[in-house]
């Protein structure tokens, strides 16, 4: 999908690229469809020509705009930069080394979490967030991102717990000396 947007180096590669979930459109032209519905009744029933053709052009463009913002949004993380292309009239290309993203964190609200899209967030230093929208698996693209900028906190959380275990036992040990 890395289209010819990405200005990529001879030796960068692409670790992950995706776009808006396609169905996170569907809200948009769900209400398209419905000012359509409106826009036929006011002509059918109402005879109310000019008022129903309005209610039917913002309904097309309504629909229409909803749909091309999601198929005109692109995403690239590399294993230097993360690069985003959006726009439907005007494109808007951001990019960002790796390098200036101080953290990273992903959300899901209650849709997402039914329909399996989120919301990736990376704090850049220095500028603004650039945020992941409504993609597929956004816990899994956040890894990819904390593993390219080195950001992974380190062992297993079954080791975690082991040294979290240790720690208890050793205050317990310090507390009974104490007493």
């Amino acid at each position: 999908m890395t289209g010819d947007w990405v200005t990529l180096d001879a030796s960068e590669t692409v670790a992950w690229d995706g776009q808006p979930k396609l169905t996170t459109a569907l809200p948009g032209v769900g209400m398209g469809i419905a000012l359509l519905v409106g826009a036929a009744w006011l002509v059918t029933v109402q005879n109310e020509s000019v008022v129903g053709i309005l209610l039917g052009i913002a309904g097309v463009t309504v629909g229409l705009w909803a749909y091309l913002s999601v198929v005109n949004t692109e995403y690239v993380l590399s294993d230097r930069a993360v690069y985003t292309k959006q726009g439907v009239i005007g494109i808007r290309i951001t990019e960002s080394s790796l390098s200036k993203i101080q953290n990273s964190a992903f959300s899901q609200d209650a849709l997402g979490s039914v329909f399996g899209y989120g919301t990736v967030t990376l704090e850049i230093a220095g500028g603004d967030d650039i945020q992941l929208r409504r993609i597929e698996e956004p816990e899994t693209v956040r890894r990819l991102v904390d593993h390219a900028t080195g950001e992974e906190t380190p062992g297993s959380l079954e080791q975690w717990r082991a040294v979290l275990d240790e720690v208890r036992a050793l205050r317990r040990a310090v507390e009974s000396q104490a007493s």
